[in-house]
């Protein structure tokens, strides 16, 4: 396969996957991909460990990191330290929160429900995490909330290395080329996430055509897309490739909690909402009762970030933990970020087998359209 992004980053398949796990960047890598390490959850320390893993499992094979350095949140440039920052978390939402499970027989104490360390956003944080990325070859860094940093913009310049942007809408994608992004990623409401209102099929063909009077860059198609006959019509819509997440998560080598990756099985593309109640912007998951619990009349509404993430994060993954151990209540509340293309997703696969599926199935696409032409 050949499109501009294979050309840009030197692989075999225009097929991206985004993941928190190492271990599927590098089985996507390896598979002919091109895998994204989502660092922004990490410590700088934790982020060296996990990307000097990949470089020893890929054997020099291109992969890339996204780091979100996101334009707004709360205490931004105040220099506060996370102490300070959790203190800005209104009483009102801790007790909501402890409301929440102990109605669903889910016990926390309250040093569980505040034990989150904000690794991703914060003064100083976004170059950090940039100086310990780019003491390794990646070949592509990407950023996912608004128009990256300056900074990040010229830090990559200067190592050689183009960076991705993801845009909800045509107006942001003409302001992330005007501010020298080399890729974007045109991500529909169908994704997993943060995500914003259209969906993948208007909003590519949107962003091309917004983008080509000022410059043209690769667009990658992202939202929902699970299968190769998926990335095949984002070929044809005009994409240079696929960006993906949510597939990834079902997989033999995904860190996602046991008893969600069920949930997400057994799931339709209808299972799934965008919600503020995990990080304070509209972002899609799973729904469940957590989720419904947020929509609810009477609930404290979603705080700015990343203090939603304060509130959310510990209670969550205590949530996982007494889920997998078959509590009920946990079980109803257990839920994580994936796309609508959850319905597609219905068994465990390495994700080395998923990559080759996708193939197997964007080939039985291209013949099928090229059947279409006649003779």
């Amino acid at each position: 396969m050949r499109t501009p992004i294979c050309e840009l980053l030197g692989i075999d398949v225009p097929l991206l996957a985004f993941s928190h796990c190492r271990d599927v960047v590098a089985a996507v890598t390896n598979a002919g991909g091109f895998g994204v390490l989502g660092a922004s959850s990490h410590t700088p320390e934790d982020l060296e460990r996990e990307l000097a893993w990949i470089d020893d499992h890929v054997d020099g094979r291109p992969y890339g990191a996204d780091v979100i350095v996101p334009q707004k949140y709360e205490g931004k440039g105040q220099g506060l330290d996370l102490a300070a920052l959790q203190a800005m978390v209104p009483p009102a939402h801790r007790a909501f929160v402890r409301d929440l499970l102990a109605g669903k027989g889910v016990s926390a104490t309250d040093e569980e429900l505040t034990r989150y360390t904000m690794a991703g956003v914060g003064d100083g944080v976004g170059e950090a995490l940039l100086d310990v990325v780019f003491k390794h070859p990646i070949k592509l860094i990407a950023n996912a909330l608004g128009v990256p940093p300056p900074f990040m913009i010229e830090r990559a310049q200067t190592e050689g290395v183009p960076v991705a942007a993801l845009v909800g809408a045509k107006e942001h994608a003409v302001k992330q080329v005007q501010a020298g992004v080399d890729v974007l990623v045109a991500q529909g409401t169908e994704a997993g996430g943060h995500c914003g209102e259209v969906t993948t099929m208007v909003l590519v063909p949107e962003v091309i055509e917004a983008i080509r009077p000022i410059r043209e860059v690769p667009v990658l198609a992202a939202g929902g897309i699970v299968t190769g006959r998926q990335m095949a019509a984002a070929i044809a819509l005009g994409a240079a490739g696929a960006w993906t997440g949510s597939v990834w998560l079902t997989t033999e080598e995904a860190e996602t909690a046991p008893y969600t990756v069920q949930k997400m099985l057994a799931a339709s593309s209808r299972d799934t909402v965008r919600s503020t109640g995990r990080t304070g912007k509209p972002s899609r998951q799973l729904r469940s009762a957590w989720t419904d619990a947020w929509e609810d009349p009477g609930h404290p509404g979603g705080l700015p970030m990343p203090l939603q993430s304060f509130v959310s994060e510990p209670a969550l993954r205590r949530i996982d933990t007494l889920a997998e151990k078959g509590n009920p209540g946990a079980q109803e509340l257990a839920t994580y970020w994936v796309g609508q293309g959850v319905g597609l997703m219905t068994k465990v696969r390495p994700a080395r087998q998923v990559v080759l599926e996708m193939i197997e199935d964007y080939l039985d696409a291209a013949e099928r359209l090229q059947a279409s032409l006649g003779d």
